[in-house]
């Protein structure tokens, strides 16, 4: 979001600008109007965010007392095939039973264009009607359109239809669309449109300096960095502790989750409802700790307790990682704490080839400058932002953007 003045004290109450800092949702304007939502691109991310989102929206719905309905619907994910989003999606249906919908449409397998059947339009059609019912309705605050983006691009639904009805949504309704290769047409629609862009791991170890390669590949599985200018980082974190208490849940197993957030010590916050709402839910399961000062740090004016926080931080999340009590660790914001030089890159990756091989650790936000452990993540995407309604002024909204 552009800043709208120049000193440093203000822009901690509007926003960060391109620079590295983490906004604090005190003091914010909260817009009133629904926005739609495109996440696409060949990146890891874009279901996750989407979830996010939801439990954002779902806890501060709790917190605020107000009525707050969702609706899941999934293109393409019929019978048949599990998904990794389903764990997730499972956690929220046990824990929030009465504010979740779930509706799945289409076959469980992959298929080209040439190879769509009278079955595969039908489907897609089925799963078009029920979307055009919800967002007629006004039923819910949320509507996920989960994979229409290939189903545009495979051709099983009129787009001109889709992009008419999706532009007439109710004013207050955010609606998200997910999947690979977003049609033109709808992203000339879009409020947001962030694409996942897959970063490819390649092989730094004589950069690192390791000398025993067995280690080095042994822990690369289950480490997975999400970071780039645009939206989704977060709350793809938070699809992964979705999915982590899920996937316990299916398998009758405890499977802890630890959230740890750098350059968030101040209040207001969202993540904090959607937190809260997780632990409220599975009391048991989530932990979740916040560091730093109730302000943006700059580049040049760190201050001698952003290095305390920061290392306070850091040892409780190198001692969890290392104990494998938690099956999945959240590194919220450890990236630009790195690029700030409030903490050395070399013990996080010595960390990271050590962990135990059941243990997830997810790393995110922005960075000017990659630190040697993206190198060695399993999955790498990049949120690139390509059009954000805070650019044309609209005032961010609680719940979503914030």
């Amino acid at each position: 979001m552009p800043p709208s003045t120049q000193t440093p004290q203000n822009q901690a109450q509007r926003g960060t600008g391109r620079g590295i800092g983490i906004r604090t949702a005190a003091g914010a304007n909260e817009r009133s109007h629904g926005q739609l939502h495109v996440y696409d691109g060949e990146g890891k991310g874009k279901s996750q965010a989407a979830l996010g989102v939801v439990l954002r929206t779902i806890g501060l719905g709790i917190c605020e007392q107000k009525q707050t309905r969702v609706l899941l619907l999934r293109f393409l994910k019929g019978p048949g095939r599990s998904y990794d989003e389903d764990a997730a999606i499972e956690a929220l249906q046990q824990g929030f039973p009465h504010l979740i919908d779930q509706v799945r449409t289409g076959r469980g397998d992959y298929f080209s264009a040439d190879q769509v059947t009278r079955i595969d339009i039908q489907e897609a059609q089925r799963g078009w009607t029920i979307a055009k019912g919800a967002l007629a309705s006004d039923l819910y605050s949320v509507v996920v359109l989960d994979e229409l983006n290939p189903v545009l691009d495979l051709g099983l639904l009129d787009l001109e239809e889709v992009v008419r009805t999706l532009a007439a949504k109710p004013p207050g309704m955010e609606v998200i669309v997910t999947g690979r290769g977003a049609p033109r047409p709808l992203v000339q629609i879009a409020d947001l449109h962030s694409e996942m862009r897959a970063h490819r791991r390649q092989d730094r170890l004589t950069d690192l300096e390791l000398a025993d390669a067995d280690l080095a590949s042994a822990g690369l599985d289950g480490i997975e960095v999400y970071t780039g200018e645009g939206k989704g980082k977060s709350t793809s974190a938070l699809g992964k502790a979705l999915q982590a208490i899920g996937r316990g849940i299916s398998q009758d197993k405890s499977h802890r989750v630890l959230i740890l957030q750098w350059l968030k010590g101040g209040k207001g916050y969202t993540e904090d409802a959607a937190i809260a709402a997780l632990r409220e839910s599975y009391p048991h399961l989530v932990d979740h700790l916040r560091s730093g000062r109730d302000a943006i740090v700059w580049r040049g004016q760190q201050q001698p307790i952003d290095y305390v926080e920061a290392e306070r931080a850091w040892e409780i999340a190198r001692a969890a990682i290392s104990s494998g009590l938690y099956k999945t660790v959240i590194l919220d914001e450890i990236n630009p704490t790195v690029d700030l030089e409030l903490l050395p890159v070399e013990p996080i990756v010595q960390t990271l080839l050590r962990k135990p091989a059941e243990t997830e650790v997810i790393l995110t936000g922005r960075c000017k400058h990659p630190p040697a452990y993206f190198d060695l993540a399993s999955v790498h995407s990049e949120m690139v932002c390509h059009k954000h309604y805070a650019e044309r002024g609209v005032d961010l909204k609680r719940g979503v953007d914030y």
